[in-house]
């Protein structure tokens, strides 16, 4: 620390600094975002049934070993969410079609229709926050955070 009790280092060293509190204070203020946010929709589903069903609708039907290994998740995490999702008529279960003993999961109507409620509130909410921003300010902004996203997946995958 310097005098001033500001951090020394060099320009690098400060602006990873800078991105790392960027990032805690993004990642705290979206969760308290979400919870202040007032409508119903954003709460139709939980964080972990929405990051589901959203990869179940691009990826398509898929085995929980998979879906774990896509989402990053311990098998028996995705297990446990899986079934509570399945009881909540947010997907279903298949036989696999690759292996015989095994099941498939993928989303319902229902599952689909609350995840596209979910992501259509949020993508208002945005739109409200980011309204001032230029429109390219905000497709810098989706590229970065894209890059960033797929910086952390990477390592993500090449450490487990």
């Amino acid at each position: 620390m310097s005098e001033d009790g500001t951090a020394e280092g060099t320009a690098e060293e400060v602006t990873l600094g800078r991105i790392e509190t960027e990032v805690a204070l993004l990642m705290r203020l979206g969760e308290a975002t979400r919870r202040a946010t007032g409508t119903a929709e954003h709460r139709v589903l939980d964080r972990a049934a929405y990051v589901i069903l959203r990869h179940l609708d691009s990826a398509g039907p898929q085995n929980v070993s998979a879906l774990a290994a896509r989402l990053n998740l311990d098998g028996s995490t995705v297990t446990r969410q899986v079934s509570a999702m399945q009881r909540d008529g947010l997907i279903a279960r298949a036989p696999d079609p690759s292996d015989g003993r095994g099941t498939v999961v993928s989303p319902t109507p229902a599952g689909l229709q609350r995840m596209a409620a979910v992501r259509a509130a949020r993508t208002r909410l945005y739109g409200d926050i980011l309204a001032d921003w230029a429109p390219a300010d905000r497709n810098t902004l989706a590229h970065l955070l894209h890059r960033l996203n797929e910086a952390l997946e990477t390592r993500t995958r090449t450490r487990r």
